[in-house]
């Protein structure tokens, strides 16, 4: 599929679910398909969220126990 075809499959799929209630929201997108989206003019129509890099990501919160095990069952 060629790139300017891929963003109008993605207009004319958000198109036909604004049309039935709904809407699309386009996440993990590579910063390629991105930038093309945003070039159109689309990405606000579209409701692009980019693919995050891996130090943008957010840690997960939760706690940490240290113990000492006991002895193994015999």
């Amino acid at each position: 599929m060629a790139d300017l075809e891929l963003v109008d499959a993605l207009a004319r799929l958000q198109l036909a679910a604004l049309r039935s209630g709904y809407r699309i929201d386009i996440t993990c997108a590579p910063a390629e398909v991105v930038e093309l989206i945003d070039l159109c003019g689309m990405s606000g129509v579209l409701g692009v969220e980019p693919l995050r890099e891996a130090e943008e990501r957010e840690e997960r919160v939760g706690v940490e126990e240290e113990r000492e095990l006991g002895d193994p069952a015999a």
